[in-house]
């Protein structure tokens, strides 16, 4: 099966945000009608603000061609969140986290995480937008996309030698405290110019925070599920 179509790079479409585009071209409409969405979201407003005609007015086709593609506007905002971790799934599982040194695995992942969110800064705006604000099911498929994210990575924790004492509910838990500071990393990020002495700092914070998780977890002892959980 084909990689899903990914809209352009922030760069691209940053001083295109505003912009009416012409007609695109046959079999671009799909595509045009993602990246009108994302770009009036980062510009104005929420997506569930925003009108299918004014979608269809930024892409540059008419109204009607809009449900040759999408059944509604919610199928449209959730192909776009489905998108945006199908493909940060696919970069985590490519970089086989599990085959790195444990030692070096905190710095690259912060680096991947970062490069991703940058070079899909439209997409990842949507997200931190829709994650908190947006319509009860973009808000559910956000929370259902960032648990299999979360599966995932402890499956790949549970290969490393070091972490064979650690129960596989435990592992996942762990996998939550990291998922959810890289959330917070990537809201931060959209914020920083990568340029900028902050940059800098917000990476290396990262890194700490992560690293005192991994710390903690060298420590853990899992118990059993009906142990007391108290002491």
């Amino acid at each position: 099966m084909a990689a899903p179509s990914t809209p352009m790079s922030s760069r691209e479409s940053k001083t295109r945000a505003t912009q009416r585009r012409g007609a695109p071209r046959r079999g671009e409409a799909r595509e045009a009608l993602m990246q009108a969405a994302l770009e009036l979201v980062a510009s104005e407003a929420n997506f569930s603000a925003i009108s299918l005609r004014r979608i269809a007015r930024q892409a540059g086709v008419v109204p009607t061609a809009f449900y040759r593609h999408f059944e509604d506007l919610d199928a449209l905002g959730l192909t776009l969140i489905e998108n945006t971790f199908r493909s940060l799934r696919q970069i985590l599982s490519d970089a086989s986290l599990s085959a790195l040194p444990l030692k070096g695995l905190v710095r690259y992942s912060v680096e991947l995480f970062a490069h991703y969110v940058r070079d899909n800064r439209l997409l990842f705006q949507f997200v931190v937008k829709e994650r908190f604000s947006g319509t009860v099911a973009m808000r559910e498929a956000i929370h259902n996309e960032i648990l299999l994210v979360t599966d995932a990575l402890a499956a790949d924790l549970a290969r490393f030698d070091e972490f064979s004492h650690i129960s596989h509910d435990d592992l996942r838990t762990i996998s939550d405290l990291v998922v959810n500071t890289v959330i917070t990393l990537s809201e931060r990020i959209l914020d920083v110019d990568p340029d900028n002495a902050e940059d800098d700092a917000l990476m290396l914070r990262a890194e700490k925070q992560l690293r005192l998780i991994f710390m903690g977890v060298g420590r853990w002892e899992s118990r059993p599920a009906d142990a007391d959980t108290t002491a």
